[in-house]
């Protein structure tokens, strides 16, 4: 196997604001793998908050060419490697290798009879009431809008507009760790006045125990503090649902594992992402049609995509195997 891997920077088209951080561009590793004539790719975002950056993860995947050079599978990756980005890209890559080799689609290796077109949720980045307003007004093919908020005294008032601006739209929101108990607590009647349908990931890392006092009429995702398999059993009768991202959890194959697992366990599954191109949301797509819901927006933040790239129309996201996943030969 040649494995190549080079991280590259994608500028948004605008800034992105959550809670404590706000991005201006996308910072992306590409992986590269060839076996015997097939091409794979995965792209991997890695997950910020845990200092997992592109270079590290390329760093990470350069100082394992050696041993992938003389041939990995997708099995002995889980072993080599933690979860986090430089197992999602190269679990991605070989998935497409295998695939190429099988001459199938990585979603016919996956057990699924076919692929639909997903409805997704549509971001807004935390702002001022007007202009979180403006902007969900202006996504007229949204039928799911999440919120950024930030567990401050502006947030009731950026919901009220929302929902004013778009009355037929499910709106979710998502604390990013922003919250503390006592602000969850006091914004909750205007949550549920407005309709709300989920509050993703309200406290910090560690403070998943305070849910218990937390009145879940609307139901609570865990984002943050769920990365892998390994985090699901703390959160039981906490949570309602566990938010499945690629980067965190280490790729397709531990993603689809842990969906099983989550099941099991009573939790609702949704799939989300880091902000990547359209390399990112194609394997996430795969997961997304085991998920309740769907979070695969990210290439919409940025200033341009991938050729070709995901489509999104009528709140779906449509993505054909052209993108990844159909197998990829080497040009004679």
């Amino acid at each position: 196997m040649k494995v190549d891997a080079r991280a590259e920077q994608w500028e948004m088209a605008e800034p992105f604001r959550i809670s404590g951080e706000t991005f201006t561009h996308a910072e992306i590793a590409v992986v590269t793998i060839e076996d015997r004539g097939v091409i794979g790719r995965g792209e991997a975002c890695g997950v910020y908050y845990r200092g997992d950056t592109s270079a590290r993860i390329v760093e990470q995947v350069t100082r394992l060419a050696p041993i992938l050079a003389e041939g990995i599978d997708r099995a002995a990756l889980q072993r080599l490697l933690p979860a986090g980005g430089a197992r999602n890209a190269l679990d991605a890559a070989l998935w497409e290798i295998e695939a190429g080799h099988a001459g199938k689609p990585v979603w016919q290796l996956a057990g699924l009879s076919g692929t639909r077109s997903l409805p997704t949720v549509f971001t807004i980045g935390i702002a001022s009431p007007g202009e979180m307003a403006r902007k969900a007004a202006g996504m007229a093919h949204a039928r799911q809008i999440k919120l950024k908020l930030e567990g401050n005294g502006e947030d009731g008032e950026r919901v009220r507009a929302v929902r004013a601006a778009r009355p037929d739209a499910a709106i979710a929101v998502d604390g990013n760790r922003g919250f503390d108990p006592d602000g969850l607590d006091a914004i909750m009647p205007i949550l549920r006045a407005a309709g709300v349908t989920l509050i993703e990931q309200p406290f910090a890392i560690g403070r998943d125990a305070d849910l218990r006092h937390v009145d879940r009429a609307i139901p609570i995702a865990a984002d943050e503090s769920v990365q892998d398999s390994d985090d699901l059993e703390g959160l039981v009768g906490l949570v309602d649902l566990v938010n499945i991202k690629l980067d965190k959890c280490g790729g397709l194959t531990h993603a689809l594992e842990m969906e099983r697992n989550a099941r099991r366990m009573g939790f609702g599954v949704m799939v989300g992402n880091m902000t990547g191109t359209s390399w990112s949301q194609a394997p996430a797509f795969i997961l997304g049609q085991r998920c309740d819901l769907c979070d695969l927006d990210g290439p919409t933040f940025l200033a341009r995509d991938r050729t070709p790239g995901v489509r999104y129309a009528d709140g779906l996201i449509h993505c054909p195997d052209a993108i990844w996943g159909g197998g990829r030969r080497r040009e004679p």
